[in-house]
């Protein structure tokens, strides 16, 4: 049983600009990440939590990109845009197992701001580096595993005999189009599984930053408040950013389903989403713009060496 894809171009020049742009978008993604990663690897001063999670984020991001993006990019050029049902169910567990892992992520990084905030005294004891570890594989391990469960779940009921799917490639509300049983409660038990991988992490990145907030105005000093407000601001962007995105997708009816506006939105958070968090976090970040700006620097002198 194969899939087919309708979302693609079919107009040569279309295809060419499209392979171009998503091919300089994934380059783009590949060396900001990769860059945090070596950024963090190599400076000494950025071995701590907050920075072991962010590096962390960008090799989830890696990974995630490389499930669709170098598919994306092939069926552009292929003239059969087809996926077998292993391939389709296989890149749909990574796509948002790893997706899930995180927003799960983001939780364990707004509670290391918690600590860092509220309890400072007692930060360096209670976020060690196994802990760390601990938190970034529960977060990969969880959303694999929920993920597993939502595909093996959803390819368990009967598709109709029209298989061709109106996206780029295989996700829950497209593939979700294509059963033909009666999908209400179907769809009750995918909402069920989106909001665990969703809203439960949400739920905790509220409740961490609501402790923040209280813990902050009883800052008597501005300077001492917008020093600690500092250092969320740029995991704030990135959840807001990263969570209205998979709401949207996510968290809703399978009637509400648009394919043209579906597609463009899930393109902002497969290629924009881990475009703009190394850029986020880098401009909102003097530490880390300081840290690049010295391996850059290192590189380009080893070069002409």
């Amino acid at each position: 049983m194969e899939f087919g894809f309708l979302a693609y171009p079919s107009h040569p020049e279309l295809r060419v600009l499209s392979f171009l742009g998503v091919s300089l978008i994934y380059t783009l993604i590949i060396s900001g990440n990769v860059l945090i990663v070596v950024a963090i690897q190599t400076e000494a001063r950025l071995h701590t939590p907050m920075y072991y999670f962010l590096g962390s984020l960008s090799g989830i991001e890696i990974c995630y990109t490389a499930v669709v993006v170098p598919h994306i990019l092939a069926n552009i050029l292929r003239p059969e845009k087809t996926i077998t049902l292993l391939g389709c169910a296989t890149q749909m567990i990574f796509f948002i197992g790893l997706g899930s892992a995180d927003c799960f992520l983001l939780a364990a990084m707004a509670y290391d701001r918690y600590v860092a905030i509220c309890h400072p005294l007692q930060y360096p004891l209670t976020m060690t580096l196994t802990l760390c570890v601990r938190l970034v594989m529960a977060s990969v391990v969880i959303g694999l595993f929920l993920s597993t469960q939502l595909v093996a779940f959803i390819f368990s009921l009967p598709f109709c005999r029209a298989r061709s799917i109106e996206h780029f490639f295989c996700d829950v509300p497209p593939v979700m189009r294509l059963v033909c049983a009666n999908s209400h409660v179907h769809e009750q038990s995918v909402l069920v599984a989106a909001t665990l991988a969703i809203a439960m992490p949400f739920f905790l990145i509220a409740t961490s930053y609501t402790f923040i907030v209280a813990a902050v105005l009883k800052i008597h000093s501005t300077a001492g408040r917008h020093r600690a407000f500092s250092t969320c601001s740029s995991h704030l962007s990135v959840v807001l950013l990263q969570y209205g995105c998979c709401a949207f997708m996510y968290l809703r009816p399978n009637s509400s389903y648009y394919p043209k506006q579906d597609q463009f939105i899930s393109l902002v958070y497969t290629l924009g989403t881990p475009l703009l968090n190394p850029l986020i976090y880098t401009l909102r970040n003097s530490e880390m713009k300081g840290t690049l700006g010295r391996v850059l620097t290192r590189n380009c002198l080893s070069q002409n060496n």
